[in-house]
């Protein structure tokens, strides 16, 4: 019995009937056999939409492209985004539909992909909205069945709590009515939301942190960069490989700063995405402007992802300064072949640190972001540092068990402010935890994967228990 796992970092929505779960595929032709019943199911010039394709997990160890789809959905617009969000698939009924072309000029922020011959290959990079703001927004209605139920999923994996790092003012009150629905029948969420300006931001009327032990407020998410489906991180030094070339910031300095001002005068909270070195010391140093500033005794300020590990100045600087960590270990073991491929030296080596930040005295929590959910893999790569081919990168940022599972536990709880009421199993704290059929102290890492969840309570009610596999 452990406390429940607390997901710190994370994307959970509900989808309408157009939408394909591709999480699972393990092939480019059973992405394509999914596409094609969605045809014979929606009939022919309605969207397809998914989510959760990787090439790593392919047997074709290749990306579904454009032609793919053309075979699968000659008459339907579709788009297929990969896992992590940075890129997406589409063919060409919806290429034709954004009319993008091979002359269109490339997105800033973003790469329209082409092949050998200059033609499209159907891949776009970080601006995928080029082409998905053309899909019909589903209704709250169309989407709440399948968002509770995507919710219930998440208490399978032990997962107790978490913070949803898509949200906004908009669609807050969304989630108020989910969770008025199904009180006490869902693991405990902070939901992210964007800075939308000072007057809005008033008229919403909440902060980070309100809410109650159920539903609460989250932080304000910013995007500074992008991903390493590009790659589009904002690093220090050009990619292995390239001459120049560094990714890029997914947002204008002088906005960034003006944000970032704004959010920590008027009490917020800030849940920042940066990813690469660059864009974790550009942050760092916008927040430390901040601070100065306008001091806040326990503002627990802090960075998603911090993939490629800055420097030891900016990391004491953190910890001088109190801006913490949400890290994703899973991300060396399933995203393996994208940093060797883009990364060298320490920058691979290193990459989603862990042992380096907490050595120099930075909170770091363990989520597990979107590839995969679920805590066994970060748990796994946490205390092994083991990519998917089984090769070990920088052991010595490697965790012990107990450490690992504090990280998923307790210090996740205390980026939402709540590590006296949860992420830890003591008297006057609520009862979420987790039974599990191995012990995670003693078992050899090899198994830690193997690992499943018999049993997971919420506040003293069991909400969740294994019944067997199918």
């Amino acid at each position: 019995v452990i406390p429940g796992f607390i997901d710190s970092h994370t994307h959970l929505r509900g989808q309408p009937q157009r939408y394909i779960d591709l999480t699972k595929t393990t092939s480019i032709e059973e992405v394509k056999g999914l596409v094609t019943d969605k045809v014979a199911e929606l009939g022919t010039g309605e969207w397809i939409t998914g989510y959760g394709w990787s090439e790593d997990f392919m047997a074709e160890q290749r990306r579904p492209l454009r032609s793919d789809l053309d075979e699968a959905a000659p008459d339907n617009p579709v788009i297929l985004t990969r896992a992590g969000g940075h890129s997406a698939v589409v063919n060409t009924v919806a290429l034709r539909r954004a009319e993008v072309d091979e002359t269109t000029e490339q997105p800033e922020g973003g790469v329209i992909e082409k092949d050998e011959r200059g033609q499209l290959n159907g891949v776009i990079r970080e601006r995928q909205d080029i082409v998905g703001h053309l899909v019909p927004e589903a209704t709250f209605e169309e989407v709440r069945d399948s968002l509770v139920s995507v919710l219930k999923d998440q208490l399978s994996f032990g997962i107790t709590s978490f913070t949803h790092a898509t949200g906004s003012i908009e669609s807050y009150p969304e989630w108020k009515t989910v969770y008025g629905m199904h009180r006490g029948e869902l693991p405990r969420g902070n939901i992210q939301v964007r800075w939308e300006g000072p007057a809005a931001m008033t008229a919403f009327g909440m902060q980070s942190g309100d809410g109650d032990e159920h539903l609460r407020v989250g932080p304000i998410k910013i995007f500074v960069d992008g991903g390493f489906t590009g790659p589009a991180a904002y690093t220090k030094a050009p990619y292995k490989g390239e001459s120049e070339y560094r990714g890029k910031l997914s947002i204008d300095p002088g906005e960034l700063t003006t944000t970032i001002r704004a959010l920590h005068t008027a009490g917020w909270q800030a849940g920042i995405h940066a990813i690469g070195d660059a864009a974790i010391e550009l942050v760092v140093d916008e927040l430390v402007a901040a601070l100065d500033e306008a001091p806040r005794v326990d503002h627990r300020h802090y960075l998603n992802h911090f993939t490629v590990m800055p420097s030891s100045e900016t990391m004491a600087t953190m910890a001088e300064y109190g801006i913490a960590i949400t890290q994703q270990p899973n991300f060396t073991y399933t995203l393996e072949g994208r940093y060797v491929d883009y990364l060298d030296g320490d920058r691979v080596e290193h990459n989603n640190s862990l042992r380096t930040p907490m050595n120099h005295g930075v909170h770091v929590a363990i989520s597990s972001d979107i590839l995969p959910i679920g805590p066994m893999v970060g748990l796994y790569a946490a205390v092994t540092r083991k990519g998917l081919s089984g090769r070990v990168f920088a052991e010595e940022e490697a965790l012990t068990m107990m450490e690992a599972i504090q990280a998923y536990t307790l210090y996740g709880a205390y980026l939402s402010f709540e590590e006296n009421t949860k992420g830890s199993i003591e008297p006057g704290k609520l009862a979420d935890l987790v039974v599990l059929d191995q012990d995670l102290l003693t078992i050899d890492p090899a198994h830690i994967m193997d690992t499943r969840v018999l049993q997971t309570w919420l506040g003293g009610k069991l909400v969740y228990e294994y019944e067997g596999d199918e």
